[in-house]
Formats: C-alpha cells, structure tokens, sequence
C-alpha cells in the first residue's frame, strides 16, 4: 500500500496516500460486480474513504446501476447463469419429516434411537431437557 504517516505522535495521525495508489484502488471499484467495501477492506482502507474516492474520480452510481439492469435483463442463453434472488427447492420428505421427531443418542458404545411424534412435541422437548440434565 502506497502511504506515508504524516508527521507527530498520538491517535491524531493521518495517511497520506499517493495519487497512483488512489487511482489503482478507484480503478479496482469500476469493475462491473465488485464491492467498495470489499476493495476498501483488501487494501486497508475505509469503505466511506473509497467511496468520496470513487465520487471524486466522477464514477456515478447511476453507472453502476445501468450496468446492473443490463446484466439483469441478459437471457442465460446470452450471459451469465448466476441465479439472483430466491430459488425454491423442493426437498423429499421422509418419515421423520411426515410428522415423526426422531433422535439417536449415542454414549460410548451405547446407541438410543427414539420416536416421537410430532403432535407430542412439547413432551418430547420435556423428556430431552431431563436426559441432558
């Protein structure tokens, strides 16, 4: 990292970053994807720093945006296959999942597997409380 302290003792020390080490760090944020804060923490630096750092370079947000719609509205067959948002997934249901809370304690070489059903939930919470106790 491209700084030098400024001169004095105590908390009050301020870095001084060279314009190149700046522009690097600017140009690292324009990359379509990439975090601020991301960047900001690989080099050290703070987020709200990079961020008047990028506004200063004249990198607006509405450029981030539109890139952001134009990578929204690609079809997967045209770009990229990422997924954004919620995916549902159906998950297969077992027997423990129909309405059965099924648990297997093992102690040394002793292994108990217990059923209970689902409508005794509250018993079952009881008998598992009393056997950790």
């Amino acid at each position: 990292m491209d700084t030098k302290e400024a001169e004095g003792s105590g908390r009050g020390r301020r870095r001084r970053h060279t314009d190149e080490f700046k522009s690097s760090v600017v140009a690292q944020c324009a990359v379509p994807g990439v975090s601020i804060a991301a960047v900001a923490l690989q080099n050290g630096l703070n987020a709200n720093l990079l961020r008047r750092w990028v506004n200063e370079a004249g990198v607006k947000d509405e450029e981030h945006a539109g890139q952001a719609q134009r990578a929204a509205s690609e079809s997967p067959a045209e770009g990229a296959l990422e997924v954004t948002g919620f995916v549902p997934v159906k998950l297969a249901t077992s027997e423990a999942t129909k309405g059965t809370i099924v648990i297997e304690v093992r102690r040394g070489s002793v292994q108990v597997k217990v059923s209970w059903p689902l409508a005794a939930m509250t018993e079952c919470g009881a008998w598992l409380r009393e056997l950790m106790k």
